[in-house]
């Protein structure tokens, strides 16, 4: 049996929704697409996937980050967060339990142009959604998908070296040492990239600024991941961006599993 996951930071659902969200949905007929930045809480949205189950986070705050995964195969269980209060007032993680693998869609903090967020997203976010990560594992193979917020490697952005760090500044958010460690903790702890298994080099993305064309010159940024636990690498038969599909300052990415 073959599962296509698709994930997409959509940038607003009812913003989408008036720019071909639809006609992408039906072509695509994925199994399992998981968004991002739904800014919208489900009662606001006009929305029917018939044949599929949908599941929302939506945050505290009205018009604000928030999640949902819309999924053809029935989940044994659905949560949101990770069970730490401090993190779970945005609506950022959904996880589903499915019979091979649970899925968490996450929506990972921005650390802000001025890095004002930086330390919470450090020192206390990445470090305990890692361990939420590495909790489930225990019980069964895990996939991470969504937006990271950030680029891992001076291959996943157009323009690395006008965005590290360097002795006078920090970096730009998204290309600091420090969330660039942080997904090389995830790495270390056993996960895997998939897009990084088909494709090698720059010039992938699936951000791109909405200033100075940079969609159309492909000026861009590779933050949306599908990542996954060693066990399901044999499982694993594709992992593509599509950055074709319009509607938002993100496409979608997207990966095929055969079980």
């Amino acid at each position: 049996m073959k599962i296509k996951l698709t994930s997409w930071n959509v940038n607003g659902i009812r913003a989408v929704l008036k720019k071909g969200f639809m006609d992408f949905f039906n072509e695509n007929q994925s199994d399992i697409l998981c968004i991002q930045e739904t800014k919208a809480h489900p009662d606001q949205v006009e929305i029917l996937l018939k044949g599929y189950n949908d599941y929302w986070n939506s945050a505290e705050k009205k018009g604000y980050s928030g999640t949902a995964v819309f999924s053809k195969i029935k989940p044994f269980e659905v949560s949101n967060g990770i069970g730490i209060e401090k993190h779970d007032n945005e609506g950022r993680v959904i996880t589903a339990d499915y019979e091979h693998f649970y899925l968490v869609n996450c929506y990972t903090p921005n650390s802000k142009r001025d890095l004002s967020r930086l330390d919470y997203r450090q020192n206390e976010w990445e470090i305990d959604f890692l361990k939420y990560l590495k909790h489930l594992e225990t019980r069964k193979p895990v996939i991470l998908c969504g937006d990271l917020n950030v680029a891992h490697t001076e291959n996943d952005l157009a323009n690395p070296q006008t965005n590290k760090a360097t002795k006078s500044r920090p970096g730009n958010a998204g290309f600091t040492n420090e969330e660039r460690g942080s997904f090389d903790n995830l790495i270390n702890a056993g996960f895997i990239d998939t897009f990084r298994e088909f494709t090698e080099g720059n010039g992938h993305y699936s951000w791109w600024s909405y200033m100075a064309q940079a969609r159309a010159r492909n000026i861009g940024w590779r933050i949306d991941y599908f990542c996954i636990s060693p066990q399901l690498r044999p499982n694993l038969k594709s992992a593509t961006i599509l950055p074709n599909i319009m509607g938002s300052d993100h496409c979608p990415v997207e990966i095929v599993l055969e079980f």
